[in-house]
């Protein structure tokens, strides 16, 4: 795209943009919209970047209150905080008021047909057929495969070392997982450049939507085309060893999804559909484990008496187990002080900021007319945006909140509902909350016995 093209396209886009602005803001007083289709979006990447983000909110709630508007991604957007926000959002993304929608970074990235975009009936469809493959009966054949990729990762990267940097091993362990898992995929070449085009299509996932040569969008969009022509591959093999009945069908999530039809033995999920989807489950399974259990491991070298009560549940149920034998879901399930560390380190370090909704039609909240936007536009719809960590250190709701306590957790039903939301809420409240547990419980507990 040269520079007149360019040009051209902003000429193009900024008047109605303007015309949307103007009617955001006599409509919603609160806060700023910025400079035409920049908006706030650098200065939210650069919070993003230097893991400032919950003081950039902070400081917005301060000057303007629990709602404002402002400009990300050249989309027009409100912010909300709050219990009532959180329930609010949780409870209307049905497609009436709200619908979920990602932004266009992401979109053109992960897809437009992965379940987080999806609303209704084609929501619900997919929705169910990736539930299948982490439902609990599914969840503990699982145990044993992440506990031997956890061995196999601590003894290549860890043992040996007086110092390791923890959070590119996590991502690297989470990729591993995911990839045996997910794709089906084992150790080898194959793995090793899905592992690495994983990583390159994560660093523009939230960025500028300019395709030009430089940006990191441009290179996380060939990336993720190198991905889709690689589970399009996949697809081929696990749809060709089905047909030949020799591939069982709960094998790795690509070959559960190609093996539900529906009532007239049609496809239940295009290839497109399935893809998108494993794309999305990918990113958000590496992204929760790979930062919780990061965060758990800098909150264990910073808290000695956590560290000494986890250890001594982990010794435990060491003891019980033979050289080599593997842990179970039995085992996990012994493990509930560690648990509550882990949700006390989602609390404090919720590793997805929050997510965004698109605007359907106008509506009224706590006084004010959040208005649909500017429907025939191509990219100017109105969007809401909730963030996990605003409820998460709100003192009224966590006493105390900087403080590290994971007894909050020993009475989870005592927390108010929609308040602690790191795997967000409703009907799209994340579907592998429970991996996620599977993953950090068998790290946590092979580095808490084998090291110090």
């Amino acid at each position: 795209m040269n520079f007149t093209v360019c040009f051209t396209l902003f000429l193009f886009l900024v008047p109605p943009y303007l015309a949307l602005t103007r009617k955001i803001s006599k409509e919603l007083q609160p806060g700023s919209l910025g400079f035409p289709l920049i908006g706030q979006s650098l200065c939210f990447l650069r919070a993003m970047h230097t893991n400032t983000v919950e003081q950039w909110l902070q400081e917005r709630i301060r000057k303007y209150g629990p709602i404002s508007k402002l400009s990300l991604f050249a989309t027009p957007t409100v912010f909300l905080h709050g219990q009532g926000a959180n329930k609010f959002i949780f409870t209307t993304c049905d497609g009436n008021i709200l619908s979920n929608q990602q932004p266009p970074s992401v979109r053109r990235i992960c897809g437009e047909r992965n379940m987080t975009e999806l609303a209704g009936d084609d929501h619900k469809r997919v929705r169910g057929a990736v539930v299948s493959f982490l439902k609990p009966e599914m969840l503990k054949q699982y145990v044993g495969k992440t506990d031997e990729e956890v061995r196999r990762h601590l003894e290549m990267h860890w043992h040996g070392n007086q110092k390791v940097m923890v959070m590119p091993l996590m991502k690297s362990l989470t990729f591993n997982i995911m990839s045996s898992l997910i794709f089906g995929i084992e150790h080898g070449e194959r793995r090793n450049t899905l592992v690495e085009l994983l990583q390159h299509m994560m660093n523009g996932l939230v960025s500028l939507p300019v395709n030009l040569p430089f940006t990191r969008f441009n290179r996380s969009l060939k990336a993720s085309a190198k991905i889709r022509t690689l589970i399009k591959d996949l697809i081929s093999e696990r749809r060709a060893a089905l047909e030949q009945r020799i591939a069982i069908p709960n094998k790795d999530l690509i070959t559960c999804l190609l093996s539900f039809v529906n009532n007239d033995a049609s496809v239940l999920m295009s290839d497109e559909e399935i893809a998108d989807n494993v794309i999305g489950v990918m990113i958000e399974g590496h992204d929760t484990s790979s930062v919780l259990i990061t965060f758990l491991v800098r909150h264990l070298a910073k808290d000695q008496s956590v560290y000494e009560n986890i250890t001594k549940e982990q010794a435990e149920i060491a003891k019980t187990k033979t050289s080599g034998e593997l842990l179970t879901w039995d085992d996990l399930a012994m493990m509930k002080y560690t648990w509550r560390v882990a949700m006390e380190t989602l609390r404090m370090n919720p590793p997805l900021l929050g997510s965004f909704r698109k605007v359907i039609k106008d509506f009224e909240y706590e006084g004010y007319t959040i208005p649909k936007g500017w429907q025939d536009c191509i990219i100017l719809h109105l969007l809401v945006i909730w963030a996990a960590c605003m409820t998460h250190m709100d003192k009224r709701i966590f006493p105390d909140p900087s403080k590290f306590d994971p007894t909050r957790f020993e009475k989870q039903a005592s927390t108010p509902p929609y308040c602690f939301v790191a795997f967000g809420g409703g009907a799209r409240i994340c579907p592998g909350n429970e991996f996620a547990r599977i993953e950090t419980l068998v790290t946590v507990h092979y580095l808490v016995t084998r090291f110090k």
